[in-house]
Order: C-alpha cells, then sequence, then structure tokens
C-alpha cells in the first residue's frame, strides 16, 4: 500500500522544490537589481568627478576635392591611353560612314538609285549635325557650384568648405574662462553615455542638428579638473566620454554669434587646450 502513496508524493515534491527555487531566483535577481542601482547612486554621489557625454559631430565632404598637379597630369595619362586602346564607338563609326557617303555624292559617276533605301528620300541627320545640337546643349548647361558663397569668416556655418570634412565646436563657460570644446553636457540618472551625447546635440541653442551616432560605445575619454575658483571637496573636475556622429541634416536657423564653429581637423589647434586636443584627434579621422 505504500507504493502508490510514494508514487504520488514525488510529483509533489518536485513542484513545492521548483516553486521554491523559482522565488529564491527571483529574490535574489530582484535584490541584485537593488544593490546594483543603490551602488551606482553611492558611487555618483560619492565621487568628486562630474560624469559628462560629449559627441564629436562630423560634417563629411559635400563635393570631391579639387585634384592636385600630379593627380591633373595622371588623369590626362589615363585619357590618353584609354583612347589609344579604345575602339571606335558607334557613333565615331557613323561619322566615318557618314564622311563615306558625301565623298561618293562629290564623285562624277554617282548614282543616286544606288543609294541604300534607309537613306532615299529621307531627310539625314549626320552624325556632325548631332553633334552640333549637343555642343549648343552644353552651352546652356549650368554646373552646380562648389561653394555656397558663404563668407569665410561665417564660422558658425555648415555650408563651408564643401571639399572637406568640419567638425562642430561650442563656447562653453567653465569657471570664469571661455573654452572651445566639443558638445558637452552632464550626464543624469537613468539614462545611458550614448542617450547623454544625444542630449548634448539637442540641447544646442538655436541648432537643429540631425545625427546618425556612430556605436553604443565611447570613442574617446579626457579627464580635467575644474578652476581652482569653482572646486569643491565634492565637485574636482569632469570626466568626458565622447561619442562620434556624422550630420544627417539641419535647418540653417540663427545662431548665436561666435558661440559654434565648424572647423577642419588641421584647425582644431587654433580652437583647443593643447591636453584636450591630444585626446580629441586620436578618433578624429580626415575623411
Amino acid at each position: 500500500m505504500a507504493a502508490p502513496f510514494t508514487r504520488v508524493c514525488r510529483p509533489l515534491w518536485r513542484i513545492i522544490t521548483t516553486t521554491t527555487l523559482n522565488k529564491g531566483a527571483r529574490n535574489i535577481s530582484s535584490s541584485r537589481q537593488q544593490w546594483s542601482a543603490q551602488n551606482v547612486k553611492t558611487a555618483v554621489a560619492a565621487s568628486p568627478w562630474a560624469l559628462h557625454g560629449a559627441v564629436c559631430l562630423q560634417r563629411l565632404p559635400v563635393v570631391s576635392q579639387d585634384r592636385s598637379p600630379i593627380e591633373e597630369e595622371f588623369m590626362e595619362l589615363m585619357h590618353q591611353m584609354e583612347l589609344e586602346r579604345s575602339l571606335l564607338s558607334d557613333h565615331e563609326l557613323r561619322l566615318l560612314e557618314d564622311a563615306a557617303r558625301m565623298s561618293r555624292k562629290q564623285e562624277e559617276d554617282y548614282d543616286s538609285d544606288e543609294e541604300d533605301e534607309d537613306y532615299r528620300d529621307k531627310e539625314i541627320v549626320t552624325a556632325q549635325d548631332l553633334e552640333d545640337t549637343w555642343e549648343q546643349k552644353l552651352k546652356q548647361f549650368q554646373p552646380a557650384p562648389r561653394s555656397q558663397g558663404v563668407d569665410k569668416k561665417d564660422m558658425g556655418s555648415s555650408e563651408l568648405c564643401l571639399a572637406d570634412s568640419l567638425i562642430l565646436l561650442v563656447k562653453k563657460d567653465v569657471g570664469s574662462q571661455k573654452l572651445w570644446l566639443l558638445p558637452q553636457i552632464q550626464w543624469q540618472m537613468g539614462e545611458t553615455l550614448r542617450q547623454t551625447a544625444e542630449r548634448a546635440l539637442a540641447s544646442l541653442p538655436g541648432a537643429d542638428l540631425k545625427a546618425t551616432f556612430l556605436g553604443n560605445a565611447p570613442c574617446g575619454f579626457y579627464k580635467y579638473k575644474y578652476p581652482k575658483d569653482i572646486q569643491k571637496e565634492d565637485s574636482v573636475g569632469a570626466k568626458v566620454f565622447f561619442f562620434k556622429a556624422v550630420l544627417s541634416g539641419h535647418k540653417h536657423l540663427p545662431l548665436e554669434k561666435n558661440s559654434f564653429a565648424w572647423v577642419k581637423k588641421d584647425e582644431l589647434q587654433d580652437f583647443l587646450k593643447p591636453e584636450y586636443l591630444k585626446q580629441v584627434r586620436r578618433f578624429i579621422m580626415a575623411l
């Protein structure tokens, strides 16, 4: 009589054990999350360093760069080699055919009845006539300008230097100083560093910039101390994490004068501090 009782009790024991283990696992997971959140809050509150997210926003080249003298010579050489090795095109064959027909018409024994049926009693449009028509259309064509007519001194316009890659800088108040930096803002509880960098770009006054961020991980890091006049025991400096982004669109809005600058990579040394510039140059590519 003991066997049936044993068969019934074993599944019940397994159910009770599984339920207890699941509850224990959920309690441990919940405790870990609470402990992790508390640790983050404690670490942020205890650290004298403020976390910042920054964005390195690049406007990629819009037009191709002007060719150098050696590139011009090489291009002419390649065109000459291609011309010498190429076969005649259909248009060039038609030019030869038209020339042969004209020469036949000038002969004394020319007989129009022997002319090909495709050309008999029809108005013939020669290849030369087509070339003349194309030449007139070419004279009417106006290529797009390689510059937008923007004043070169207007560093706040992204329409400068269309053949080069530009980087956005903003002027920030750091203590009593005004410094040129990449757009940055302080991290807030509950957001990722990338979200902080996105907020830094969205919070720029008077700018409506759309960007494509390249990844979720920072591409660079910089740590600096605040000026002594604003240092406190619980606020020594900032740790900045940089994220890369590419400008994908913007509206031409009036920006605050001398607060924004689009600069080339080789112009960064005129704006950034040496130590800051050293870190920024590590992840900026001259595209």
